[in-house]
């Protein structure tokens, strides 16, 4: 693959992070160079100190990248904030290594994006099946929505939620262009001048929840929106997957990933809206675990089955929520702190 930028007017710097994913990376430049806007762009990866030939594998096919070395595994905020500092349009995009781009989507995003004064927008992510993926969500008051993976207490909620007809944070797909409080950080178009407004990402995220934080004061500078009709496929959580060792569900809160996870969205709750709701959060995470054990108890009884099937993700669970409670004053004080659990 050969490209020069030397006589061509670049339009958005596209930033993807790597941390041991050429594979991906290769996969979603061959596609994006399916259509001839792919050489408009300014490409650069940030790569978070892989370790492997990544380099190698990446650049002998696109020698074009703008190739930035984090020197250490700087996460997801960092890498990319780099990114956009050394960047050099208006515009830029973050960009998931593990995507797929359809159909000519980042132009036809780029030119419906300059058309209107959003700070920023999202495209309609698909599943490798073409089924729709959530791309964009409305806020849940205090982050509310991150007790639903809670076992038992989640799905009371849940329940008691459907019960009071509440709004559904999530938009299942978007047909049309859709407003939103958040878009997905796997596929992300902003505006420098926004970001000049709102600030960069926060640093003290290493992974998880801190394009969520941050599109809470885009929002302030400009509307953020889904564009329906545009569509990338998004192979959902294989990076992550892949270098934690885990599975794709944001569902599972007991091993190192799901450490990340409850880390992360108590810290987002914490900079978005305040003590109390953090304080809400880690009490509800915290009571959880007897109620976990109870439920299970009791639910494994009936069915015949051992009642302490469920022991071992009871006490990872609670060996999770400990870990919050040792970082709260850390937390509370807001105070810069590099929160990488994985």
């Amino acid at each position: 693959m050969q490209c020069t930028n030397s006589t061509i007017l670049l339009s958005v710097s596209i930033i993807i992070v790597n941390y041991r994913s050429a594979k991906f990376i290769c996969d979603c430049l061959e596609s994006a160079f399916q259509f001839p806007s792919a050489k408009n762009f300014e490409w650069i990866i940030a790569d978070n100190d892989s370790k492997d030939d990544s380099k190698e594998i990446i650049t002998s096919q696109f020698p074009f990248v703008k190739w930035i070395n984090m020197g250490y595994n700087a996460g997801f905020a960092r890498a990319n904030n780099e990114g956009i500092r050394q960047s050099t349009n208006e515009v830029v995009l973050l960009l998931n290594p593990d995507t797929i781009i359809l159909d000519d989507a980042i132009e036809k995003c780029y030119q419906k994006f300059m058309q209107g004064n959003h700070a920023a927008c999202g495209v309609q992510m698909l599943n490798p099946d073409r089924s729709p993926q959530i791309s964009g969500s409305y806020f849940a008051k205090g982050g509310l929505n991150h007790l639903l993976p809670l076992p038992y207490w989640g799905s009371f909620i849940k329940w008691l939620g459907s019960i009071l007809k509440v709004q559904k944070p999530s938009i299942e797909k978007a047909t049309t262009e859709e407003f939103v409080d958040w878009i997905s950080g796997a596929f992300m178009m902003v505006k420098k001048n926004a970001i000049a407004k709102a600030g960069l990402m926060d640093e003290d995220f290493f992974l998880y929840a801190e394009e969520v934080e941050w599109c809470s004061r885009l929002k302030k500078v400009g509307a953020l929106c889904i564009y329906g009709n545009i569509h990338i496929i998004h192979i959902l959580g294989e990076v992550i997957q892949d270098a934690a060792e885990s599975d794709k569900s944001y569902f599972n809160l007991y091993d190192k990933k799901g450490l990340q996870l409850i880390v992360s969205n108590h810290l987002r709750i914490r900079k978005q809206y305040g003590v109390f709701w953090f304080l809400f959060q880690l009490l509800n995470y915290t009571f959880t675990i007897p109620i976990f054990f109870i439920c299970s108890f009791f639910d494994q009884l009936f069915r015949l089955k051992n009642p302490f099937a469920d022991w071992r993700r009871i006490k990872a669970l609670a060996k999770n929520v400990w870990k919050v409670w040792e970082l709260s004053p850390k937390i509370i004080s807001n105070k810069p702190y590099f929160y990488k659990m994985i």
